[in-house]
């Protein structure tokens, strides 16, 4: 039987899952599975999701079945109430990045914190005591779940504009995590912790450069162009950095064992075509200028 999965969000040209996935299958021997992207905005998701929940749906032509969709932004938070089910932990981050239809239903998942989680851990961070959050969206809520199951009871966010972190301090409270959410101006002060989590997009954590040196780790999600400048001050000062492609790594893994239903996904083989897929996009955006 054809299976089918996609990547769904706006925009998504940039989207390094199709390349994941893909690899997953092959090395599975995944034949007849095969993996999308379509750029869907929230206007778009009602329709597109009532067009695939009765399990066998029609976007391109070719009839399948759908194993399941990867939500990007802006479609983490939209999807909620469009889902039968959702996950106590997608519920709790206020976002399912992760759709799984099964039976005619569509259950909704958050893999992101399984992702930070594990880049974490990769790179031998300990279970920090204290940290602080960069950025307020929906990244900044998964990395608030992680910190929370990693032990922290207590984090600091900081913020261009607090009256526009709301949600993530509704989440914060659902998780019972204690949340301080301050804007930039207190940086210095907020840097004398064990990890900083830096959800800001790319190039905009490179501007506190500098002051971020001084932290023992930095978990920056961007992956691309990547080291970032506050990655290489980190890295150049001792401390340790984990960058954003291992947690998209780790969040595609956990949604490749959701999908198909199998353990047995090849981490190594995703990693690697991860890893050469970034390069070619650095090589020709290079020859492109």
């Amino acid at each position: 039987m054809v299976m089918r999965a996609a990547v769904m969000g706006s925009p998504i040209g940039h989207s390094l899952s199709p390349c994941l996935h893909r690899a997953a299958y092959e090395a599975m021997g995944l034949a007849g599975w095969s993996y999308e992207a379509f750029e869907c905005d929230e206007a778009g998701l009602p329709a597109m999701l009532g067009r695939l929940r009765p399990v066998r749906g029609e976007i391109s032509g070719d009839e399948g079945a759908w194993a399941g969709l990867s939500l990007t932004m802006p479609l983490k938070r939209a999807v909620l109430p469009l889902l039968d089910t959702v996950s106590e932990l997608a519920v709790e981050v206020g976002g399912a990045n992760t759709v799984v239809f099964r039976d005619g239903a569509a259950h909704g998942d958050n893999t992101d914190v399984h992702g930070i989680k594990q880049a974490l851990a990769e790179a031998g961070v300990p279970a920090p005591r204290s940290a602080t959050v960069l950025g307020g969206g929906a990244t900044a809520a998964s990395a608030l779940a992680a910190l929370r199951d990693l032990g922290l009871p207590s984090a600091t966010l900081l913020v261009r504009d607090p009256a526009r972190a709301g949600e993530t301090a509704e989440v914060a409270e659902r998780l019972g995590l204690a949340l301080a959410v301050e804007t930039f101006d207190k940086l210095d002060v907020r840097l004398q912790v064990d990890l900083v989590v830096s959800t800001l997009p790319g190039g905009a954590a490179d501007l506190h450069a500098e002051r971020l040196a001084t932290v023992p780790a930095l978990f920056d999600v961007v992956y691309a162009p990547w080291p970032t400048a506050a990655a290489t001050a980190v890295r150049a000062a001792g401390g340790t950095v984990v960058g954003g492609f291992a947690m998209l790594l780790h969040q595609a893994v956990r949604q490749v064992e959701l999908m198909t239903g199998r353990a047995d996904v090849p981490v190594e083989a995703m990693r690697a075509a991860g890893e050469a897929e970034i390069v070619r996009r650095a090589v020709h955006a290079v020859r492109s200028v």
